[in-house]
């Protein structure tokens, strides 16, 4: 009896399919045939092409930030935990872009293509950065009248060791020292 189709087993054959022949080749038919269903079968879970790469997406960024909600209610002071979710963040993006390196160029075409995606992912990094500052705020060691304000001016003063326009300089020799630098 074969195993029953689902949304996730769908999402792990395109992200093979993405990654063995990119965004601009990779097809419906390629990951249901890779899957050995009708491409109707993936329709069912995804109505579109769109919907199916808008679903990869999210769940890259997912994967991608897992554990980064953890650090924000981290029982360390909140300098601390800026800091610590800062490296988490930096590290994750890292890992992806020189650990597969094919993926990550195929990442970086799909955001292009799902900026309601990219966008609420924005939302809710700004959201723990601001609860992190709100902490900080509330402890004495931040002070800021506006910490969601001064969560996006953090996430766009460290943009060059999370978003993926920077990931060519992500493992210079001296990037680390330098993360170090601005977060320090």
């Amino acid at each position: 009896m074969a195993e029953a189709l689902t949304a996730e087993t769908i999402l792990g054959a395109t992200e093979d399919v993405l990654r063995r022949f990119g965004p601009a080749k990779a097809t419906v038919v390629d990951v249901a045939r890779v899957l050995g269903v009708s491409h109707g079968s993936v329709y069912r879970h995804f109505p579109t092409k769109a919907a199916l790469r808008e679903a990869v997406t999210q769940r890259w960024l997912d994967r991608a930030h897992a554990g980064l909600a953890e650090l924000v209610t981290a029982p360390t002071d909140p300098p601390r935990r800026l800091r610590d979710w800062l490296a988490a963040l930096f590290d994750a993006k890292r890992r992806k872009a020189l650990g597969d390196p094919e993926l990550f160029a195929t990442f970086q075409v799909l955001v292009a293509e799902n900026s309601r995606v990219v966008s609420a992912h924005v939302t809710a990094l700004v959201d723990d950065l601001t609860k992190i500052v709100q902490a900080g705020v509330d402890t004495g060691c931040f002070t800021t009248p506006d910490p969601a304000r001064a969560a996006r001016a953090v996430l766009a003063a460290t943009a060059r060791y999370h978003d993926p326009a920077h990931a060519s300089t992500w493992s210079g020799a001296d990037v680390d020292d330098e993360f170090e630098a601005v977060v320090s």
